[in-house]
Parts: structure tokens; sequence; C-alpha cells
């Protein structure tokens, strides 16, 4: 097989690959995103039900459990004054004290977010309303 025939080939191929992958038949009936409604995920409601949980449940269980190793670790670390082990334990307390307060910090963020997402989407629909307002009030459809 020569260089043209060879190339035209493998040009045919690309141009019939090229022709099925990059169409887009539409979108369908169905949702942009995954899921059984065109609806949103979740409503006013559960975000702000998330975010009390978070609040309320998460954020105290998280301390609850970064303050339980603390007496404990300070008075091992005072019984090991002196050893390599008092450092360590020293470093163990450190790092782990930064996770929680790390873990703490997102936790808060993902609650700000979510009580924000629902306080957003309320005043875009509010928004919205006000802009379609005028046009619901026009004259228009009584001229004669």
């Amino acid at each position: 097989m020569g260089f043209d025939q060879e190339y035209g080939r493998l040009r045919a191929e690309a141009a019939e690959r090229q022709s099925t992958s990059m169409r887009l038949n539409g979108t369908g009936d169905g949702p942009l995103l995954p899921g059984p409604t065109k609806d949103f995920a979740s409503t006013p409601a559960q975000k702000t039900a998330a975010a009390n949980v978070i609040h309320k449940e998460l954020l105290t269980s998280t301390q609850a459990a970064s303050d339980k190793p603390d007496a404990s670790t300070s008075s091992a670390i005072t019984g090991f004054a002196g050893w390599g082990t008092s450092g360590g334990l020293k470093k163990v307390k450190e790092t782990w004290e930064s996770q929680v307060k790390m873990l703490k910090g997102r936790l808060s963020a993902e609650e700000s977010a979510l009580r924000g997402a629902s306080s957003k989407f309320r005043l875009n629909d509010v928004d919205t309303g006000l802009n379609f307002a005028p046009a619901a009030q026009s004259k228009l459809g009584t001229l004669d």
C-alpha cells in the first residue's frame, strides 16, 4: 500500500470517528443532572436541617472527642518528662489539636455554605419574580 492510499484510509477513519464522537444528540426529556426529577436535589428546609445537624451534632461531637485524650495525654507528657517519649507525645498532641481545629473549621464552612445556598436561592427566586412583575402587568393584551 502506498503512502497516498494509507493516508486516505487513515483520514477516512479519523473523519468517521470524529463524526460519531463529536455529535450532540440533545439532552432528552430528563434533567441535566442525575436524579429522578428536574427539581433541585434538596429543598431549603433540607439544607437548613443539614446545617443544624452539623452545628448541633457534628461540631459538638468533634469537640467532645477532641477533649477526651487531653487530660491523659497531658498527664503522660508530664510523667515522661526528660524522656524522648515526652517530646513525641507533645508532638502527637499538637498534631491532634491542629487536625481537630481544621476539621471543625471545615464543618463550620460547610454549615455556612448550606445556610448561604438556601438564602441565595431564595433571593434569586424573589429577584426573578420581581423582574417578571412588570411584564405580567402589561396592558398590551387589552389593546384592540
